[in-house]
């Protein structure tokens, strides 16, 4: 059967169906129950080699704004637009309950990092360590986000700002719900505002999701530099995603070069 031969509303769900399955592989299949892979390969993974920057010729990017959101996006909270710090911005969180994943959280998990930051990382969500420790990125995948900046990048942690879309855990580590993102959504566009960085890098599907609106697979959006509040924006693969297709490391590099070309820094050679 050909393809036009197929129903229109066939054929868009066959494809809405495509993109979902492409967007559960790329990340791992999480919140969704799956057979544990063997101890071997649990071994494995957590024997994973840290980031080591790989040489790579870049393909070319392409710039595709993309619609901000709208001063009325924090109207839902009134009194968000006054706030003119970061810490002004946490106050005004306070001890949280606009959603459901209060209900569950040890520690709201806001952000770190230089609130003057060139650079800015935004992932989905905290994890278990996270939510321990009320920090972004502390875990396995934060440590390889650390190699990333420290090894990678060659800068400090601190230098760049760190946060997530939703500031309190999802429970088992699902993916977060789209009431859960609408109502911290504010709050991370008000980061954005009060750092002002010249970059945002995009981890991973859902976090890349949530800044533009839309539902297309990280495979398809990484790479290619995007607008976020006016400000560009690289999506790229997620840490932990990388922990478990550690030879996607190489295209990853390739997105951290195009941010620091961007960023106006030198890129290291592998054997500096």
């Amino acid at each position: 059967m050909s393809q036009d031969s197929i129903p229109v509303e066939r054929r868009l769900l066959l494809e809405s169906i495509s993109d979902y399955l492409a967007q559960l592989g790329e990340e791992g299949l999480e919140g969704i129950p799956f057979e544990a892979p063997p101890a071997d390969a649990r071994a494995a993974a957590a024997h994973a080699e840290p980031f080591v920057p790989a040489p790579s010729a870049a393909p070319a990017r392409h710039h595709q704004p993309v619609a901000e959101a709208g001063p009325e996006l924090f109207s839902i909270y009134p009194g968000l637009e006054k706030t003119r710090t970061l810490e002004e911005l946490r106050q005004f969180i306070g001890d949280c309950k606009r959603c459901k994943l209060a209900a569950s959280r040890t520690n709201l998990v806001f952000g770190v990092g230089n609130p003057q930051a060139e650079l800015m990382f935004v992932g989905e969500g905290p994890g278990a360590d996270e939510d321990e420790r009320g920090e972004p990125f502390v875990g396995r995948a934060g440590q390889l986000l650390t190699d990333i900046i420290e090894r990678g990048m060659r800068m400090r942690r601190r230098e760049v700002y760190i946060c997530n879309v939703v500031k309190c855990r999802p429970p088992g580590n699902r993916n977060p719900e789209p009431d859960e993102v609408a109502a911290c959504e504010p709050f991370l566009m008000r980061q954005i505002d009060l750092v002002r960085p010249k970059i945002i890098v995009g981890l991973g599907t859902f976090a890349v999701q949530s800044l533009l609106k839309v539902k297309t697979p990280i495979s398809k959006l990484r790479g290619r530099w995007q607008e976020v509040r006016g400000i560009r924006m690289m999506p790229t693969f997620h840490p932990a995603y990388l922990l478990r297709n550690p030879g996607d490391k190489r295209l990853v590099w390739a997105d951290i070069q195009e941010v620091m070309k961007a960023l106006g820094k030198e890129i290291p050679s592998r054997k500096s």
